[in-house]
């Protein structure tokens, strides 16, 4: 999977070269190649990923994992979090959006790349592959649904966006195809300072 190299990571997160942060989670890091990308700018790099091949591949390259579903209760506090590719095959990404607003130190970022237009499949869990929340994002385009993925989900759950791009996401393919290109919209996202989250 690629999505950025290091220099667009460096300019989705507007800093300067010299810039390095304090803890990176990244989420669902999979064989770990976009996390070896960021990696240089943390003093410490933390994974998850559901899958055991992959955590050990993980493990080798030297980052420290966490639980799936606990990390959250580790108590750390994250200069950025990543959330690549990964709230369409979430089963509560509303949760995990919440989760992540919680874990960022003061004045940290969560950077979401999202497929789109958006189209959830979850692997684990109902039969129907269909998650137990559902993100509203509206709108018959990739342009409609950034629009609303901004307004309806990261601004209601109490984030500000600084910055959005759009950028093609090569990932592996299947029998019928080696490589599928797909547009992804990739958000840099902060809490906002007293933010009041919309439930509704």
């Amino acid at each position: 999977m690629f999505v950025y190299s290091l220099e667009q990571f460096r300019r989705l997160l507007a800093v300067t070269e010299g810039w390095r942060g304090g803890a990176l989670l990244d989420l669902g890091a999979g064989d770990g190649k976009t996390t070896e990308v960021m990696a240089p700018l943390f003093n410490s790099v933390f994974v998850t990923e559901i899958s055991g091949p992959m955590r050990w591949i993980l493990a080798k390259k030297g980052f420290q994992l966490l639980d799936v579903e606990t990390w959250p209760e580790a108590g750390i506090k994250f200069d950025v979090i990543t959330c690549l590719n990964l709230l369409d095959r979430c089963d509560k990404p509303l949760s995990l959006l919440r989760e992540l607003k919680a874990s960022l130190s003061p004045g940290g970022r969560v950077v979401v790349a999202l497929v789109l237009p958006f189209n959830p499949y979850v692997e684990t869990g109902p039969l129907d592959h269909r998650p137990t929340e559902w993100l509203p994002i509206q709108g018959s385009n990739f342009e409609e649904q950034a629009s609303s993925a901004i307004s309806n989900v990261f601004e209601a759950i109490g984030f500000q966006v600084e910055r959005w791009s759009r950028v093609p996401y090569l990932c592996e393919g299947d029998l019928n195809q080696a490589f599928y290109w797909l547009d992804d919209a990739v958000f840099v996202l902060s809490a906002l300072e007293g933010g009041q989250q919309n439930d509704s």
